[in-house]
Order: structure tokens, then sequence, then C-alpha cells
């Protein structure tokens, strides 16, 4: 997928009717920066209107070794480039369906008490791939009451920790806590999209420690296919393991 497919489909989840003003959050935002102590997080105003970042906290460049000034004047294309290509489409399958769970589900009055997380990999200075675990608060709306500019904050995370592309939307409820309104794991759910049932076939049995040669003779298939579909699921996972395929399978039930 190419950053053109990307703005397009971009475009659309926050497709909006207005341009909101800004001057005023940005700058006690901008205020508050001086004062915070460097850590393993940063934070931006994001204009998803105009695909720009309005703001990059001076913790951007400790996090990831970046000039924040590319984030500035490249705007969300330059980030999108740095994703994982991996990532990206379950990455946006998460906007998408978090903007329709806060239009259909989320009364006007309560969208300004929403926050929303998801994560995916992005590539620092040094070119690795680190977990980023983003939060985002919205603090401006179109006037259709579409939250179109938000407080990012991100969290850098090491490249080694697995983790799967998740999204979830949390209310501050009367009480003033946060409680989960919705949750969804999008890599879960693009796996049971592209599993095979053949594969599935091969993954139960590897489950319970058989063999290709005991899977090619339960199936009735060669050893060869077998190891070629173990190669296929391997990659569909992004895996380089059985060892690991059987981990993920036991922490995740509902993918067979």
């Amino acid at each position: 997928m190419d950053l053109n497919e990307i703005k397009g489909i971009y475009k659309e989840v926050f497709k909006c009717y207005e341009h909101p003003s800004l001057d005023e959050h940005i700058q006690k935002i901008i205020e508050l920066d001086d004062y915070l102590p460097y850590s393993s997080t940063f934070f931006c105003i994001t204009n998803t209107r105009d695909l720009t970042f309005e703001y990059v906290s001076k913790n951007m460049t400790a996090c990831l070794g970046l000039d924040k000034s590319l984030f500035e004047t490249q705007g969300m294309r330059y980030f999108w480039g740095r994703m994982h290509p991996d990532d990206v489409e379950q990455w946006l399958q998460a906007l998408n369906e978090l903007m329709k769970f806060t239009l259909s589900e989320i009364s006007i009055e309560n969208r300004n008490r929403m926050s929303y997380t998801w994560n995916y990999r992005l590539m620092n200075a040094d070119g690795v791939y680190v977990n980023i675990v983003q939060n985002t608060t919205p603090i401006e709306f179109d006037i259709a009451n579409k939250p179109i500019i938000g407080l990012a904050h991100y969290t850098v995370m090491a490249p080694e920790i697995k983790m799967s592309i998740c999204a979830t939307a949390k209310l501050l409820n009367n009480q003033n806590e946060y409680e989960t309104v919705y949750f969804n794991n999008f890599s879960q759910k693009l796996l049971n999209d592209v599993v095979s049932n053949r594969e599935r076939d091969i993954i139960r049995l590897l489950v319970l420690n058989y063999s290709s040669k005991d899977i090619a003779e339960k199936l009735n298939i060669s050893s060869n296919t077998v190891d070629t579909h173990r190669r296929n699921i391997l990659k569909k996972f992004n895996i380089s393991s059985t060892g690991e395929l059987i981990g993920i399978i036991k922490m995740n039930n509902s993918i067979i």
C-alpha cells in the first residue's frame, strides 16, 4: 500500500466539514512542554483534516532520534512512510472502526470525554522498528461533532516485544474514571480472514505436537505440501518459528 492509498483511506476516515480554530489549544500545550521532563514518551497535536502535526514535543527526538522539524514540515505522510508496512492495513482498519464506533455509539455530549489507544511499529533514526503505543484525546470537533484535532501521546517500547495491533476506546464516566467501551485485536482479525481452512487443519495438528510427516498422513497430503503450508503460515503471522506460532495460538484460541 503506497502513501497515496493510505492518504485516501485516512482522509475518508477523518472527513470533516469545517476547519477548527487551533490557536488557543496549541499555545497552552506549547507553554506546558517547556516544563515537562524528558521521558520515553512524546506528544503531538494532530490535525487530521490537513494531515499535519500542529506541534511536536521536544521529547520526540529523544525517543526516536528524528528531527522534529521533519514531522512539522512534511506532516503525516512522512510519519506514514516510517511505519512498518505489515502494520499499515490493520492500523487503518483500527482507525476506521474507532471512528465508526464513535459516530454510532457515543453521544455528542460525551465525545469530548473519549480517549483512544492503538499501536503499530515505526522506524527510528537507527533504522529499527520500535513499538509505538499511541493514545489520542480529541480536543476539537467539526460542525458535525466529528473529532478531527487530537492531542496524541506516543509511548516508545522495545522492538523485541511482540505486540498485536489492537484498538481501544475509553469513556470518562460520571465518576471521572475511564471505562473501556470498545476493544478489538486487529492482528487476530486479519489472521482469521487470511488463514485458509487447510492451514487451520495444519495449525491444529501442530499445536498437538504432530510432525510434518504425521500431519501429511492424517491429511492425506505430501510432507512437502505440509512444509509449504507451514512456511506460508509463519509468513502470515510474521514470525520465524513453529514454537512461536504455537505460543500465539495458545494465547488466541479463536484463531483456530
